[in-house]
């Protein structure tokens, strides 16, 4: 069991995020759902709190209500591997979501995920402060990371 778990606070689609997110990421699963009783405050039989992982990582999502909603002061990162990879996370999370810059998007629950490469990770910190400015400068001119321009612009090739 892991000893610190994110909690997601939703108005009422932990149970639809959580089935998303599942089918999004290998290796994740719904864990547990505890549905509201007679009692409430939710109608009868909805989710209330919605325990699941995504690719071993374990997350909670709570229906609680319109009161919170999400931000960019707390986003999940997503390192990817490779091109594909940053293409299959972008186009799956940012459907009915919102593209944001420097690889970051809102998906359509609000949440806030930034898909990276390690390559830009890499040329980010290069030990070269000429190749790193340049790789600066071409990923904030990007919604989406694409290394091969990346790697292009920090390499000092022209446009």
């Amino acid at each position: 069991m892991q000893k610190i778990t994110p909690c997601l606070w939703f108005d009422t689609q932990a149970e639809e995020a959580a089935e998303f997110y599942t089918s999004v990421f290998d290796n994740s699963k719904i864990l547990e759902v505890a549905r509201h009783g007679e009692a409430g405050p939710g109608p009868e039989g909805s989710a209330m709190v919605v325990r699941f992982a995504l690719d071993g990582q374990e997350f909670v999502g709570l229906n609680g209500g319109p009161l919170f909603t999400f931000d960019e002061a707390v986003s999940f990162q997503i390192d990817c591997t490779d091109q594909a990879e940053v293409d299959y996370y972008w186009d799956r999370l940012s459907e009915g979501g919102e593209e944001g810059q420097c690889g970051w998007l809102k998906d359509r629950f609000g949440l806030s995920w930034q898909v990276i490469p390690a390559r830009l990770i890499e040329l980010l910190g290069d030990p070269d402060p000429a190749v790193a400015e340049r790789a600066t400068r071409a990923m904030f001119e990007m919604r989406k990371i694409d290394i091969a321009a990346v790697e292009k612009a920090a390499l000092g090739a022209p446009a």
